[in-house]
């Protein structure tokens, strides 16, 4: 593999540019003619974020993998600002022509007529009004989401069909609709999962740079409970030699947040994840790099990523059945269910069409 090229930026999660896997051409930036200008440089190290327009014909995906507990979902944007160093949608830029290093996180492409594609979806009259999550690959909460309010539209569309969803985000900004997730939440149509990683702001500020704090995150969960919104909370992901010693801890602020469930997911490094991820390791913990990577390693069968089914989510071996085990005595000990309280689609019933046109049966 040809190696990443180099770019020091402020406020991201990669430092790399990794070679997309699917092309032959890569770049390589020559700084022979910079020279000493500092000017230059500090505007290369500030990269901007760049708005893409998706004109998408669909907006739901369908999924038939084993290992995820759901078929359908929605998602408003591709790449993801929040820049995670382990986010295993990272790959998914490649198919656009891009690099799921720097171009990930500062290049997001923005489906605009993401609420009219979901209302078209939900007026197909063979519709059986399954649950779909926002958002099965990046987060429909990232900061974007602030000025385009995508999700804001979609889940007004969800809203006036009573279409059951379940949310995955990590960003307090799901607050900001609480009021639709009410009406929801009054036919037992909505659920809302908070990714919390780690209790340690100043580890989250440098592996998830542009998300909320850990106290942020915690004090979302009350709010949504206090709102009547049924929510748990996802240790995504337990990196071994990381955060795994985390858990009992994690577990007991959740709950103590008014969490409800809780489960977790194992540190995946497909791809071009693994060079980012190793790349940060160097970068912010060079003395634990060694550790963690024996760590990750003693849970994949000596390797750093296992794609295959059954085993990618939770991996194998010794020190990947202790964190199960003991992710399931403290999940037990602050009495988090495995799963929350099942979604209804009783209530449902078609949206109008994007004409304002209501359906007789």
């Amino acid at each position: 593999m040809t190696e990443p090229r180099k770019i020091r930026s402020v406020g991201r999660g990669a430092q790399i540019q990794t070679q997309n896997r699917f092309t032959r051409i890569a770049c390589e930036d020559d700084w022979e003619q910079i020279g000493n200008d500092e000017e230059y440089l500090a505007d290369r190290r500030r990269i901007r974020t760049e708005y893409f327009v998706d004109t998408a014909r669909t907006i739901v995906s369908t999924n038939d993998s084993p290992d995820i507990p759901f078929r359908y979902s929605l998602n408003p944007y591709r790449g993801c600002q929040h820049g995670c160093v382990y986010c295993y949608a990272r790959p998914t830029h490649e198919f656009l022509d891009l690099s799921g290093g720097l171009d990930f996180e500062t290049r997001i492409f923005v489906k605009p007529d993401a609420p009219d594609l979901l209302r078209d979806f939900l007026t197909a009259p063979d519709w059986s009004a399954d649950v779909i999550v926002f958002s099965g690959v990046t987060d429909c909460y990232q900061p974007c989401e602030r000025q385009f309010r995508l999700t804001r539209g979609c889940l007004e569309v969800a809203a006036e069909a009573r279409q059951p969803i379940s949310i995955i985000t990590k960003n307090p900004l799901v607050r900001r609709d609480v009021d639709v997730l009410r009406e929801l939440a009054a036919h037992h149509a909505v659920e809302v999962r908070i990714s919390l990683t780690t209790l340690d702001q100043d580890l989250a500020r440098h592996m998830e740079p542009r998300t909320g704090t850990p106290r942020a995150r915690l004090d979302t969960i009350t709010a949504l409970r206090d709102a009547g919104i049924p929510v748990g909370v996802m240790i995504a992901p337990v990196i071994p030699g990381l955060n795994d010693s985390e858990i009992p801890a994690l577990l007991r602020a959740a709950a103590e947040a008014g969490a409800q469930s809780a489960n977790y997911t194992l540190l995946r490094l497909p791809a071009c994840v693994e060079p980012i991820f190793l790349d940060w390791l160097d970068r912010e913990l060079p003395d634990a790099r060694s550790r963690i990577e024996s760590r990750i390693r003693g849970c994949r069968n000596g390797r750093l990523s296992d794609s295959r089914f059954g085993r990618r989510m939770r991996g194998s071996g010794p020190l990947a059945e202790q964190i199960r085990r003991t992710f399931a005595i403290f999940r037990r000990r602050y009495a988090l269910a495995d799963r929350l309280p099942p979604l209804s689609a009783d209530a449902f019933r078609p949206p109008r069409t994007r004409h304002g046109q209501r359906f007789l049966f």
